[in-house]
């Protein structure tokens, strides 16, 4: 479901002196529980990711780095050697080694989701947030990089409207949806923060 914003003040005024709230309590709730980012590709979960994570000084993982260290391998090289079925694999359980860590803000593939037993440790055990932008941005995205094996020699914008169709019903099972549009990466940090905290509830007086 998507979350209305809300905005809260970081402090209160007390007989003329402002009394300032330690920086890191409004958050607090935001920090119970590992963050997992979900959505296409090009829609900016590690960037996003990296920065909501410092924002809210929380570690961050991106699945995709991390499938890549445990293989020894880049995920184009995973793809051409082994194919995208082990690759699938390999990320199923490197999300689940981390969803077992202590909270953290996630950032994970955009087939991750897919995956059952995936979306069911993330249902579990951390909160998702489906990030969600426009096709032709994300086309206009990815189309400048060729890292991607899933749109190599493709039109990116086909592939990206045959995962919409597919996965969009799935993405949309996600705690918490943030329409990203063409933002800048900090302004859409602010409004996964706003969207957390509203889903989540406000820190206790």
């Amino acid at each position: 479901m998507t979350t209305a914003y809300s905005r809260c003040p970081v402090g209160a005024s007390t007989q003329g002196r402002v009394k300032a709230a330690p920086s890191m309590d409004r958050y607090e709730p935001l920090r119970r529980r590992t963050i997992a980012l979900v959505g296409l590709m090009g829609v900016g979960k590690s960037s996003v990711g990296r920065r909501l994570a410092s924002a809210l000084n929380l570690p961050f993982r991106d699945a995709d780095a991390e499938v890549e260290a445990a293989a020894g391998r880049s995920i184009p090289e995973i793809f051409a050697a082994l194919g995208e079925p082990a690759f699938r694999d390999g990320e199923r359980r490197v999300i689940a080694r981390l969803l077992e860590g202590p909270p953290h803000v996630l950032a994970t593939g955009g087939g991750a989701f897919m995956n059952d037993e995936t979306r069911g440790l993330i249902k579990q055990r951390a909160v998702s947030v489906w990030l969600k932008a426009d096709l032709d941005i994300l086309a206009r995205r990815v189309g400048r990089k060729d890292s991607r094996p899933l749109i190599a020699g493709k039109d990116p914008m086909e592939v990206l409207k045959e995962q919409a169709a597919v996965r969009y019903p799935v993405y949309a099972q996600a705690d918490v949806t943030v329409e990203t549009g063409d933002a800048a990466h900090h302004i859409t940090v602010g409004h996964v923060i706003e969207a957390l905290t509203s889903y989540l509830g406000e820190p206790a007086e």
